[in-house]
């Protein structure tokens, strides 16, 4: 028997032209760009559509765009497959991908979903613009190997891992000194190394004072008790107390995404299928690599 989670991409899923067909294909996922113009002050869907791919890459348009772009898609599966949105039991995202699964669990309105997600991504661009840095994927290498290089490269800088996100797939994140030592030193191990088009260091401590930006933007929103559980990226639970929501929601800005073990969590508690809905198909390659048999439907317009 089937047992359904559904998971949420986060930052650098986007891409001109996502959610095009889906939003002239169905007009719940129309409304939603609409509704998102009035509260963000801006056509977002025509830079979803149509760019400029330069625009839609900065933290503060991609953050709201994957998001609407997501539950937009999360509309194309409850018009087409209505009993699989209604049989989830368990849902995560990818760190803004967060604030799309409690949107679904019920947790928050989309409106103060999205007022959220506007002001953490203005807080999150912020705080990279006062401290050059940035973040690179270490592919191929071990945990421990991974940590020994962060520790190496860290005289260059401050350098954390950020990103747990599946068996030889690590991201570091610091100032740019000590990222580029840490490429440096993971092709010296024989693993590779990408460097992230982001705009800083995320989840590290760089990411102060956003962090307490984000903590008001919280503050000034209802949250409820999520309807299914929503597992956390900080340590890989649910939490039901919406003041432990807003508690761990502050700290995932400076703390490290737990994917792998969030995944696994969702496993151990019987999840065996597993949808990603939005932009692109992150989730669904990192999927293969913590747990190849378990299947993975994309639901999106790519």
């Amino acid at each position: 028997m089937s047992r359904i989670g559904f998971l949420f991409p986060g930052q650098g899923a986007q891409h001109v032209g996502m959610g095009r067909d889906i939003v002239e294909q169905y007009p719940a996922a129309r409304d939603l760009f609409d509704r998102a113009g009035e509260v963000l002050g801006y056509d977002l869907a025509k830079l979803c559509f149509d760019g400029p791919a330069e625009e839609l890459d900065s933290t503060v348009i991609s953050q709201p765009a994957i998001f609407v772009t997501s539950l937009a898609c999360l509309e194309k599966l409850r018009a087409d497959s209505p009993d699989v949105v209604l049989a989830c039991e368990m849902t995560a995202g990818l760190s803004l991908g967060e604030y799309t699964a409690l949107v679904f669990a019920g947790a928050l309105s989309f409106e103060d979903g999205l007022k959220i997600v506007q002001q953490r991504g203005q807080a999150m661009q912020d705080s990279a613009d006062a401290t050059p840095s940035g973040m690179a994927s270490i592919l191929l290498l071990s945990l421990e190997q991974v940590q020994e290089i962060r520790d190496q490269a860290s005289s260059e800088g401050l350098i954390e891992i950020a990103n747990y996100l599946c068996p030889g797939n690590l991201v570091v994140s610091g100032e740019n000194a000590a990222v580029e030592k840490a490429v440096e030193l993971a092709e010296a191990a024989g693993g590779r190394a990408v460097p992230l088009a982001v705009a800083g260091a995320f989840h590290t401590k760089l990411m102060e004072p956003a962090d307490q930006r984000l903590e008001e933007a919280l503050a000034a929103a209802e949250l409820k008790a999520p309807e299914i559980p929503v597992i956390s990226n900080v340590d890989a639970q649910a939490h039901t107390d919406p003041v432990e929501l807003r508690q761990v929601l502050v700290r995932q800005v400076i703390s490290p995404v737990r994917w792998e073990d969030s995944i696994r969590g969702m496993l151990d508690a019987g999840i065996n299928e597993f949808y990603e809905i939005g932009p692109g198909r992150v989730l669904t390659g990192l999927m293969k690599r913590i747990h190849r048999k378990t299947p993975c439907t994309v639901v999106n317009d790519s």
